[in-house]
């Protein structure tokens, strides 16, 4: 069953979506109204999202740099690819586009993954804010430059700075 939570975040509203007690998504913004029958984040519910609350106000609050929830994103293999050297990104630290296409195996393909991280269904958690243009620019976010430009910001801040040494990788927890 297909279930879905509405919060609140300093970054503005978030939708959390989950199949059957796995994250499946979280999105920014609320749910748009249904065109037809039935919504695709399933019915509202207030039970079943804790844990990636918790660990939400807890990286929102400087205090973890990863989230451990079970999370089942879809997408197609390039997507899941790309997001999965997204997720290799470490707190506090970024890479650019290009940089993902090199780790991917073409360089060219540079838009291919911007196009990928637009459909990322798991914004914060596979942390898509972390990548930015070739000459640092803040571009591309689905939650707007502003959202993009806080998270960074949060991530490089002096009271996280333990956690910028500790987490190396965006899977990684803190020593």
């Amino acid at each position: 069953m297909i279930t879905h939570k509405i919060v609140t975040s300093p970054i503005g509203v978030l939708t959390l979506v989950a199949l059957d007690g796995v994250l499946t998504a979280v999105r920014l913004g609320r749910p748009q109204p249904p065109a037809g029958a039935g919504t695709p984040y399933g019915i509202a519910a207030e039970e079943g999202f804790e844990e990636v609350e918790r660990q939400l106000t807890e990286y929102f609050e400087g205090t973890r740099c990863c989230f451990t929830v079970d999370t089942s994103p879809q997408g197609t293999e390039f997507q899941c690819r790309v997001w999965e050297e997204v997720a290799g990104i470490g707190y506090g630290r970024t890479a650019s586009y290009k940089q993902l296409a090199v780790l991917l195996g073409d360089a060219a393909k540079a838009r291919s993954v911007g196009a990928a991280l637009a459909h990322n269904p798991l914004n914060l958690v596979v942390p898509t804010h972390r990548v930015v243009g070739s000459r640092g620019a803040l571009t591309g976010y689905s939650g707007g430059v502003d959202a993009k430009r806080y998270l960074l910001e949060l991530e490089q801040a002096p009271q996280t700075e333990h956690l910028r040494r500790n987490c190396l990788r965006a899977d990684s927890v803190p020593a």
